[in-house]
Formats: structure tokens, sequence, C-alpha cells
């Protein structure tokens, strides 16, 4: 490969990892929003990183260990765990 086609392709994946998060002041806009157990769940998912593919399971995976590890209340979870992926999901559109 030459080193234009090299340069070519790195531009490129930069302007996919740019487009990816270019919303994500709009998530942090949502977020702030949000009950102090939804901010905590929003906060561990974006952490987590997770694709739209994988938002779901990583909301759940990171709602379930906050109120597993006593951070955020069990019976507001789903309400909250809801609320936070609606926002990581505008932070990823």
């Amino acid at each position: 490969m030459s080193k234009l086609t090299i340069a070519m392709v790195a531009v490129a994946a930069m302007g996919c990892a740019v487009a990816a998060r270019a919303n994500g002041p709009a998530g942090d806009a949502c977020a702030a929003k949000l009950t102090a157990d939804g901010k905590a769940i929003y906060t561990a998912t974006v952490a987590a990183k997770p694709t739209t593919e994988t938002l779901r399971p990583t909301v759940e995976k990171e709602a379930r260990s906050l109120v597993m590890g006593g951070k955020i209340a069990r019976g507001s979870a789903r309400d909250n765990a809801v609320a936070a992926g609606e926002c990581v999901k505008e932070a990823l559109q």
C-alpha cells in the first residue's frame, strides 16, 4: 500500500469515529434531566462504550451492577434504566 492510501484510510477511520460520537452533547443534555440513579446508570453505560447494537444489554448489565452494589435503588432501577438508555441512544446517534 502506498503512503497516500494509508493516510486516506486513517482519515476515513477518524471521520467515522467522530461521526459516531457526533451527538454526545445531546445525550449529556438529556442525562442532565435524569434522577440521580438515572445519571449513575447513564454514566456507567457511556463509560462501557456501547454501540447501538449492544445498547440494551449494556444498560441492563450496568444497572444490575449498580443495584447489586447498593449504588442505586432496586425499586426504581428499571424506570431509570429505560430513561438512561434513551439518553445514551441520543448520544450514539
